[in-house]
């Protein structure tokens, strides 16, 4: 998998996540942003953070970050998956 098919998977995964139920087609920015980070940040923890943050940022509302580290747990998995691919 190269790192274009990895960001359109992990825009993906994210869009499908939808936090607040407003529909998939709502999180164009901030899937950007996630994946942006997603190239930075190696561990789920950290990206869990950096998750709610940007979401909190765009919608005024807060995610647990249970929830967050659930979804960055998913990324991370992918950019790995490209990783042992290369």
């Amino acid at each position: 998998m190269d790192s274009i098919e990895m960001n359109r998977k992990a825009v993906w995964t994210l869009q499908e996540w939808d936090p607040f139920e407003i529909g998939i087609d709502s999180y164009d920015a901030e899937a950007a942003d996630v994946v942006a980070d997603l190239q930075m940040i190696d561990h789920p923890s950290d990206l869990a953070k950096r998750i709610q943050t940007i979401y909190e940022h765009s919608f005024e509302q807060w995610i647990p970050l249970e929830k967050c580290v659930e979804i960055s747990y998913k990324l991370i998995a992918l950019k790995y998956e490209m990783k042992s691919i290369i």
